[in-house]
């Protein structure tokens, strides 16, 4: 994992390492499911799989996602959250929450 500064704001990092326009969504769906990469493709309309496998590569880097390669042919990875990355669970649900409420509001 990256270093972090020692007086780095929690929130400025939180929303660094979970903000963007696909990693919401790659989370929200992770956070159900252990997923394959196919599926992910399939949950998400519009992003490429270039994009989906940036995303997947950070989230991983940054201790959030885990990735599982399974030694078959063809080959078989799946996608997890890892130990603290499930502790976003809660902070998505709210996530989710607010933005059906936002929605509403409109």
């Amino acid at each position: 994992m990256p270093e972090v500064e020692e007086d780095a704001c929690p929130t400025e990092t939180a929303l660094d390492l979970i903000g963007g326009k696909w990693k919401g969504m790659i989370l929200y769906y992770l956070y159900s499911d252990t997923r394959r990469f196919n599926e992910l493709m399939r949950l998400i309309p519009n992003i490429t799989q270039r994009m989906l496998t940036k995303q997947l590569r950070d989230l991983e880097a940054h201790g959030i996602v885990h990735r599982q390669v399974y030694p078959q042919v063809p080959p078989k990875v799946e996608y997890s959250l890892t130990k603290i990355g499930k502790t976003l669970k809660p902070v998505i649900k709210e996530l989710e929450k607010w933005g059906k409420l936002y929605l509403k509001a409109l």
